[in-house]
């Protein structure tokens, strides 16, 4: 009934579950004592099928990636030499003066690496100073670097904001040096990894009746495909996708990046979470069950994410009335991703 949803796919590689930090609430469940990676070899077979498959980029994430250095870099430079988009997320433990921040970015440019991600806020401060992403910053910069993003973790009553990087001197000085350098500073909510342990948001953030018609499908799910350390293929990038069996599509060592998205392509609710997003499928679910509540829990959609697939009232609804919203959700593939308006000015 459903054809696949044309997309310009992402490879996300967990390299490790290892990590520097032990983060409260990690999204991938990484701390120092994990020890989980992903086999090499694996590795770059997985980066020659996304090739194979037309996907466009590869990002390599973890727990910590540059804890695999030269695994790391062998990988960039498969993906970059065959035309993929290279990134890699890291925490920049790394930057712990300037001269080895700047040999970690160079020995990332060298390979072939386009942007790099960094992650900050509260909890990852606990581990890795704010410095070190001020340093990471200018040592991408000075390596050449000219898209580098920095995202920062949300919540409400936090200390560690955008604008304490941004209002720097530092960083101020950062960007006269580089004026050329894309150095974009975000924030992202900070979820817990549990569906029913909910996190104090600034006003606003979290999804409510008010916002909901501003919340979108989600760009992740059917567009980004993860191989885990452990080798298990993900329909999506999310946080906290190791703990949802549904969301597992495949072990890498058994089953092509292709024969994956062929599965989760033919999985009707993960289609419904790509168009309409997570957050409205609860809201939609609450009409029909007023014992669930959703409004003003959650700000980071991974987290409602968890909540349909882990709450028992919520995966009742789906399951019982699912067919209600076939038409819905064809109709708003074809919108979005068939329609050419040019097309129908044509005719």
């Amino acid at each position: 009934m459903f054809e696949a949803i044309p997309a310009h796919h992402t490879l996300s590689l967990l390299l490790t579950f290892g990590c520097t930090a032990a983060c409260k609430h990690c999204g991938t469940f990484s701390n120092p004592g994990a020890h989980t990676s992903l086999d090499r070899d694996l590795m770059l077979s997985a980066i020659d099928q996304a090739v194979e498959s037309g996907y466009l980029v590869v990002v390599f994430t973890g727990g910590e990636p540059t804890l695999r250095l030269a695994e790391l870099l062998c990988a960039i430079e498969r993906a970059s030499s065959a035309g993929l988009v290279t990134r890699v997320v890291t925490n920049a433990w790394w930057a712990a003066d300037g001269n080895a921040a700047f040999e970690m970015a160079a020995s990332l440019v060298a390979a072939g690496l386009a942007e790099i991600n960094f992650s900050t806020g509260d909890e990852h401060a606990r581990y890795v100073p704010v410095e070190n992403i001020l340093r990471a910053c200018l040592g991408a910069c000075k390596a050449g670097f000219r898209t580098i993003c920095v995202m920062v973790e949300t919540v409400r009553g936090r200390s560690v904001t955008a604008a304490t990087l941004t209002d720097s001197p530092a960083f101020k000085d950062m960007v006269g040096q580089f004026p050329d350098a894309r150095i974009h500073v975000l924030e992202s909510p900070w979820m817990p990894t549990s569906p029913s342990n909910h996190a104090a948001y600034p006003d606003g953030m979290a999804a409510n009746r008010d916002n909901l018609a501003r919340r979108g499908g989600c760009n992740s799910c059917l567009t980004t495909t993860t191989v885990q350390a452990d080798g298990r293929i993900s329909a999506c990038c999310g946080l906290g996708i190791r703990s949802v069996p549904e969301l597992q599509v495949g072990h890498i060592r058994t089953t092509t990046l292709r024969q994956a998205d062929e599965e989760a392509a033919n999985d009707f609710l993960k289609r419904w979470i790509r168009v309409e997003g997570p957050e409205r499928i609860l809201a939609w679910a609450a009409t029909h069950d007023e014992r669930i509540e959703w409004e003003n829990l959650y700000a980071h959609r991974c987290q409602a994410c968890l909540r349909l697939y882990k709450d028992e009232r919520v995966r009742n609804v789906i399951r019982q009335r699912h067919t209600e919203k076939l038409a819905d959700v064809l109709l708003a593939e074809w919108l979005l991703f068939r329609y050419d308006a040019r097309v129908a000015e044509e005719a």
